[in-house]
């Protein structure tokens, strides 16, 4: 991701352009510029100083580190701070998020991202096409696209929570536990950002600002609806998968009483047969038939009746359901 700039030519299409002669034209009302800058390169910084032209305190905000979703009023413009899915594949849980600035005023918008925004390059293909006009376009827009890119993740949560309420069944019960954890820590990283979003859409879609248009209002108050709507289904995710551990533990501690009271069973069945085997194995003079050939037969006889006679009252005393 490389420092580009795009400017509004009288043929009503986006241009590649330099970004510093960009902002040197600034103060035209006739054009309207894009520029986006890597905050990842180190001259980022000294850039926005030399050709910004902004107030310091949104130059630091543009460059910080650590961000969350907001849009505030300053001066003459305005700034925005946005969260959308990460272009990296590879990425996941609160990284899948990455944040883009964005400085507005009324001739110009300069935006700042370190990492991949996805859908970025369908913006720039519509401000070459001329679908974005001014600054107010790119706004509502760059925040539809967002919302329909961060949709899909948010639903494949949901998907993913009703897989694992179908699959609590002891024979799945680890992969369950721990797709399910998952899904919760996701869903928890995700709301983080995503309930911000709708406030800060919401204060800029009644932000004074003149360019921003009537229809762009209404994307920025229908963007700023759909994300809380994910804000709810993430708050469902959270909740169901909070439930969901929930059975699992249960089913846990019931397959673990399960067993115990198996091996309680078996062993009030061999306690009587221990005894007796061990009574008559003492190494004693005196103990009935034991020189008597069919002594070790009727021993085993015994033993056979007294382990079945045990294991029968256990059955009619319902201790194996």
């Amino acid at each position: 991701m490389n420092r580009w700039a795009l400017e509004l030519k009288s043929d009503g299409k986006g241009h590649e352009v330099d970004a510093a002669q960009a902002c040197a034209a600034r103060e035209s009302p006739a054009i309207f510029v894009w520029i986006h800058l890597d905050g990842r390169e180190q001259d980022t910084l000294q850039w926005l100083q030399d050709h910004g032209g902004m107030p310091i305190s949104v130059i630091y905000a543009l460059t910080a580190m650590e961000t969350r979703p907001r849009s505030e009023a300053i001066a003459h413009g305005a700034l925005i701070n946005l969260r959308g899915p990460s272009a990296d594949e590879k990425s996941n849980g609160e990284d899948r998020l990455v944040s883009v600035r964005v400085w507005v005023e009324q001739s110009r918008a300069i935006s700042v991202s370190f990492h991949p925004l996805m859908g970025i390059d369908e913006l720039v293909g519509q401000m070459k096409e001329g679908r974005i006009k001014d600054p107010g376009d790119l706004v509502s827009q760059l925040a539809m696209m967002i919302t329909k890119k961060a949709d899909p993740i948010i639903s494949d949560l949901a998907d993913l929570v009703d897989d694992c309420e179908l699959r609590i069944e002891p024979q799945h019960a680890f992969e369950t536990r721990r797709r399910i954890a998952e899904a919760r820590s996701d869903a928890i990283a995700y709301r983080r950002f995503v309930a911000p979003q709708r406030q800060a859409l919401t204060y800029l879609a009644e932000l004074d600002a003149p360019w921003l248009e009537e229809d762009d209002r209404i994307h920025l108050r229908e963007a700023a609806d759909r994300f809380a709507r994910m804000t709810e289904d993430l708050e469902a995710v959270r909740e169901r998968s909070a439930l969901i551990h929930e059975q699992l533990t249960d089913l846990r501690s019931e397959q673990i009483e399960n067993r115990a009271l198996l091996l309680s069973i078996v062993a009030l069945i061999f306690l009587p047969l221990t005894f007796l085997t061990g009574l008559l194995g003492m190494n004693v003079e005196g103990i009935p038939f034991a020189h008597e050939p069919w002594a070790f037969a009727g021993v085993v006889a015994l033993c056979v009746a007294i382990a079945l006679g045990i294991t029968g009252w256990f059955a009619a005393a319902r201790w194996f359901k």
